[in-house]
């Protein structure tokens, strides 16, 4: 294509309207806020009004959903603004206008809440420390790799729970003070003993017990079989032999990296677990408001081709730097 894995200084726009259609995997961008900051050189964020840069954004917003495969996700990153008292809640305008159109299935709105927000001497409101991140698919067929999502949590979370002494402990206890029968009670800590035994051996992730007189009734109502296991044996081990719960919320600080001239970078490590979950090795992302260049960062580390789009030149020698420099990032914020 000769486009692969630069970043090129243009009009997000302008370039977007000269590529193929579905010739792009996933977008992932955090476009200018509205009337937040002067990055130079024009473009998106300096509108009069928030209907025109919304209506900017959406212009830029289709052109992404062209060229991205049916296979593919579009990701927008937007944060809020005060006007005159009010909160504009301009991020959930954008959706709602994008969604009005009919094109697009909203997956998910990931809330990303950053662990050192910026501090305000604002004495009647409350810091804003969460932004969303909007997940969006073409088709009902996109790339979702659930299993790729935060494993690095699932690696430690599993080692962490493996290793403790204290696994089903309590169970034990509640066992010992319920109302089952004697000849119950020993069933149920034989049981209790083989699957900590399982879990402890790496055979499944984790367990539950329900204990009859002690516990609500499982899933499914009194004529659920695991009610039925209860009735008839006094209790019931639920075995649970997947990955961790992978939730609509992430956690990381706001990136503060040295000689960054760059006003605003979303973190690396929520970039990188994005493309982890939205797609596959050899694919290729676009981000057609680069920055700095995390979201091709991400994509280089992580076995992905890259189209970069910015329109600020010292911007682009910036990205083009730190994607030169750059390194995998793997960190656990719990």
């Amino acid at each position: 294509m000769g486009i692969l894995n630069k970043v090129h200084c243009d009009n997000a726009l302008f370039f977007l309207k000269r590529l193929s259609d579905n010739s792009i995997d996933l977008v992932i961008t955090s476009p200018p806020y509205f009337q937040q900051r002067d990055y130079g050189y024009g473009g998106i964020g300096n509108e009069a009004t928030e209907e025109e840069y919304i209506n900017n954004l959406v212009l830029i917003f289709n052109e992404c959903l062209r060229v991205v495969k049916p296979t593919g996700a579009m990701v927008f990153n937007l944060g809020d603004k005060y006007s005159n008292g009010n909160l504009l809640l301009i991020p959930y305008k954008f959706a709602l206008k994008v969604l009005e159109e009919k094109k697009v299935f909203l997956i998910n709105q990931l809330t990303w809440a950053k662990a050192n927000p910026t501090p305000r001497q604002e004495h009647r409101k409350l810091i804003q420390s969460t932004e969303p991140f909007f997940i969006f698919a073409k088709a009902k067929d996109y790339c979702f790799k659930l299993g790729e999502y935060l494993s690095h949590l699932d690696r430690k979370n599993k080692k962490m729970e493996n290793s403790s002494s204290k696994i089903g402990e309590k169970y034990f206890e509640i066992i010992n003070q319920s109302n089952l029968t004697t000849e119950e009670k020993e069933n149920a800590k034989r049981e209790l003993e083989k699957v900590i035994i399982e879990v402890k051996l790496g055979k499944m992730e984790s367990f539950r017990m329900k204990i009859r007189g002690i516990h609500k009734d499982a899933y499914g109502g009194m004529e659920g079989g695991r009610n039925n296991q209860i009735r008839r044996n006094g209790f019931t081990i639920i075995k649970i032999t997947g990955s961790a719960m992978k939730k609509d919320l992430i956690e990381s600080p706001v990136e503060i990296t040295k000689g960054n001239k760059h006003t605003a970078v979303y973190p690396l490590y929520i970039i990188q677990e994005l493309v982890k979950l939205l797609s596959n090795n050899g694919d290729t992302v676009l981000d057609p408001f680069c920055g700095s260049g995390t979201t091709c960062i991400a994509a280089k580390n992580l076995g992905r081709n890259y189209v970069g789009i910015e329109i600020n030149p010292e911007y682009v020698l910036l990205s083009q730097k730190r994607i030169k420099e750059a390194d995998y990032c793997e960190e656990f914020f719990l």
